[in-house]
């Protein structure tokens, strides 16, 4: 197991998640969902912008260089980004106040994907929505922890999981739609003493880079389920990655102080952003198709 390289952001997140990279920008942008903040940061460095927000979010996605789409509590909001000003897209759950957003990703075609939990995680609670040019479509429900929502570059698979079970699956999606196609299939399987699985992002050579929450590690697996590497992080409970730098060939990935001593002795970098010290053949993640 290798070691890492260095803080990309010192401030601490509550439940640091849902980062994305925003090129034509330059920026990552990532959410404190329990702290209602979107955090925005240049890739070159300076200082962090809070932003703060009147819903708890979970992730961001790219518009275009003007907007991006929050998922939310309680639906999907487009957020300009220069005024800050919010509109309610679609609604998503509204009516189910015991839940609340998690992770989601942009399928190639622009479709969106996004877990829903209970807001105590409440088991069975949880499920992944689909979004693509104003519908909203219900794909997997019964999920306690939806998370590990990517997708491959030529949009023909999808991966998931199931953080409370431990299960990451893999299902073939419409490249077209980004809908799910047949059965699926268990991927990966982490066991309960290694920690869980939490958010991931898939490469342009097809390697799948899963953040393992409680287990201070970003794991690498290639196309079969094997685990190829694991690099040790400076924090347990460490949440999401994404890619960024002119050539998304830097990992970054955020983590979470929940739940944990306010000392914090033993875990003291937790709720921080982190780089990673490998250089990749990352991707962008594509702009969601909202019309």
């Amino acid at each position: 197991m290798s070691g890492w390289a260095g803080i990309f952001c010192d401030r601490a997140c509550i439940l640091g998640e849902g980062p994305a990279a925003h090129p034509g920008l330059g920026r990552l942008y990532w959410l404190d969902i329990l702290g209602k903040h979107l955090c925005e940061r240049p890739f070159s460095g300076g200082a962090t912008t809070l932003h703060d927000l009147p819903v708890m979010a979970s992730m961001v996605a790219r518009v275009d260089d003007a907007t991006l789409l929050l998922g939310a509590e309680d639906g999907l909001y487009l957020r300009d980004i220069d005024s800050g000003r919010m509109r309610l897209l679609a609604a998503l759950e509204a009516d189910r106040p015991e839940t609340r957003s998690n992770d989601g990703r942009v399928h190639p075609c622009g479709a969106l994907w996004l877990g829903t939990m209970g807001r105590e995680a409440q088991a069975g609670y949880g499920a992944i929505h689909w979004f693509f040019r104003g519908e909203v479509r219900t794909l997997f429900t019964g999920l306690t922890i939806p998370n590990a929502i990517a997708f491959a570059a030529d949009g023909t698979h999808a991966i998931f999981a199931d953080s409370e079970a431990g299960t990451i699956w893999r299902v073939a999606t419409d490249p077209a739609t980004g809908l799910p196609v047949g059965d699926r299939k268990v991927f990966v399987q982490v066991p309960a003493s290694e920690g869980a699985p939490d958010g991931a992002v898939i490469d342009a050579e097809g390697l799948v880079w899963n953040a393992r929450w409680g287990g201070a590690s970003l794991d690498a697996y290639g196309p079969d389920g094997t685990r190829v590497r694991s690099i040790a992080m400076p924090a347990r409970q460490v949440t999401c990655p994404a890619f960024i730098g002119p050539d998304a060939d830097t990992l970054v990935v955020t983590s979470a102080t929940e739940g944990l001593d306010p000392d914090r002795t033993d875990d003291r970098f937790a709720g921080r952003t982190f780089t990673v010290p490998v250089k990749v053949k990352g991707r962008f993640e594509p702009v969601v198709r909202v019309e």
